[in-house]
């Protein structure tokens, strides 16, 4: 994804108090090079905009047909999008008032997000706060990034990173200068392992995660805890020791939890669940001590 003049957006949340410090804005970026199984937001993955259809939402008025130019509304018993048919248009989402249907992916033009993020201004001052790229990979588009970045920094805001760490160097090279803190996941140490559950192999991560822990930008690592997945002692172990040997001692869990799994169904997606119950922070506590007998603090989050 190289668009420079604009971004693919599908979420801004605002007064996010857990994705950096202070009150934030968090952008979520549309794109994503991995596929994890445990994603909890599907609706990332695709580089393009999409239609989600939340059929419980829906009242069956099917204005949403009506102002389709292309067929692509099914009138049956339950409403269906034809998705061969759908041109991703937006128009039934426009029309529908029980906001059943959603369009999944709006661009923005530098000049226009920045508007957007100066509306909470006063409360990143007045608490710390800033911005948070999510995603998605924020950095797959990072032509955006080149220019809107230094126009957020103008303005004295923090910028936070999240990024799954897989990403090529030349990428985020250019816009380190106008980062704050990185949050950067850490999902299995076997590139196997890794490459069946996301569709990709560690070692970009890993190599990245290397050379970023030289850098001057904060970097704190994550990792998501998926029953059965990477929870093992094995794997604890080795993530423990590769922070070690980079010159860090903590890691931020982020227990499972299933809310991508009815998101799957929202945008017609052919991720496979893991069919796994939600995990809190106690459930994560064997994790944590498995961590600290490693010699890493482990900050588990609900």
């Amino acid at each position: 994804m190289q668009h420079k003049k604009d971004a693919l957006i599908f979420n801004i949340q605002r007064f996010c108090l857990h994705d950096g410090p202070g009150i934030r804005t968090t952008l979520f970026f549309k794109g994503c090079p991995l596929r994890c199984a445990w994603c909890q937001n599907p609706e990332s993955i695709s580089p393009e905009a999409e239609m989600a259809f939340i059929a419980e939402r829906c009242k069956g008025c099917f204005q949403c047909a009506e102002a389709c130019g292309n067929a692509a509304i099914l009138r049956s018993k339950e409403m269906r999008i034809d998705y061969g048919r759908c041109t991703v248009c937006g128009r039934c989402a426009d029309v529908c008032p029980a906001e059943s249907l959603t369009l999944v992916g709006r661009r923005w033009p530098v000049d226009a997000l920045l508007g957007e993020v100066l509306r909470d201004l006063d409360f990143f001052q007045d608490s710390g706060g800033g911005i948070t790229l999510s995603g998605g990979e924020p950095l797959l588009q990072w032509r955006f990034l080149e220019d809107f970045l230094p126009r957020v920094k103008q303005q004295g805001i923090h910028v936070t990173l999240e990024s799954s760490g897989y990403f090529e160097w030349a990428h985020i090279e250019s816009i380190l200068p106008f980062l704050d803190l990185i949050y950067f996941d850490l999902k299995h140490m076997d590139t196997k392992i890794h490459r069946h559950y996301t569709g990709a192999g560690n070692r970009r991560i890993l190599d990245n995660f290397s050379r970023l822990s030289s850098a001057l930008t904060l970097l704190v690592p994550r990792m998501p805890i998926v029953p059965g997945v990477n929870d093992s002692k094995e794997n604890i172990g080795e993530t423990s020791r590769f922070l070690l040997r980079h010159g860090h001692r903590s890691i931020h869990g982020l227990p499972y939890h299933g809310l991508g799994v009815e998101k799957n169904r929202w945008i017609n997606s052919s991720l496979q669940p893991l069919h796994l119950t939600s995990m809190d922070a106690d459930a994560c506590t064997p994790i944590k001590r498995m961590f600290e007998k490693e010699g890493i603090h482990a900050i588990i989050y609900d």
